[in-house]
């Protein structure tokens, strides 16, 4: 059996702009116990609530999932993907593959270049470990002697780039891109090792 939380997701997916009333009705629970779920569903970032203007008196709150809420439910977006890659690889090469992917990133950086461009290189790094927070991404970076070694626990695109490895490409221009500063890529998940693990050494930050 579905827990209630379950339940009110669920509801949500088929009536994408309920009140909590009609919340309530649909879960079989009374409005106090649904606000209370609510509340733990908002703060973990599945669900949101926008005003709704109906008639004279105060707004009512309607309640939507939110994009992370939404990927709770089977989808078929991973089929779809691998598909048009491999799509794009019959009919392109391998060099033009990689430039797309490049440019790709390149498009997704430029959102933040300006904001973070002129942050010193340790500003940058946190700036980027948010960033890529916001877009999937889980990386953690850290000093060994004079170079950076920026680890990615968790990355959006590790099941596509299990058949699709080119893939991979995008993670090393998102970072160097944002940082304005070449990273090297010493270790990657796809070969076996734990995390991807990328290196800003001293050399290329002191002709950065």
């Amino acid at each position: 059996m579905k827990s209630t939380r379950d339940r009110i997701l669920n509801t949500l997916l088929t009536n994408p702009t309920a009140t909590i009333t009609e919340l309530a009705e649909a879960v079989d629970i009374n409005t106090i116990s649904v606000r209370h779920h609510l509340t733990n569903l908002q703060a973990e970032g599945l669900i949101q609530a926008s005003e709704e203007r109906h008639g004279v008196g105060r707004p009512r709150l309607i309640y939507s999932l939110t994009d992370t809420g939404l990927e709770k439910f089977p989808t078929r977006y991973m089929s779809l993907t691998n598909r048009l890659l491999e799509q794009l690889k019959s009919t392109l090469t391998q060099k033009e593959i990689n430039e797309l992917f490049i440019r790709m990133a390149k498009s997704l950086a430029a959102d933040h270049l300006d904001r973070i461009k002129k942050l010193p290189v340790e500003q940058k790094l946190d700036a980027i470990r948010k960033t890529l927070g916001d877009e999937g991404f889980m990386i953690e970076w850290q000093k060994i002697g004079e170079d950076y070694h920026i680890v990615e626990k968790a990355c959006p695109f590790y099941h596509v780039g299990q058949s699709h490895p080119e893939v991979c490409i995008m993670d090393q221009t998102l970072i160097s891109t944002m940082l304005s500063i070449p990273a090297e890529k010493v270790k990657c998940v796809l070969n076996g090792d734990v995390h991807c693990t990328y290196v800003v050494t001293a050399k290329s930050l002191a002709e950065a």
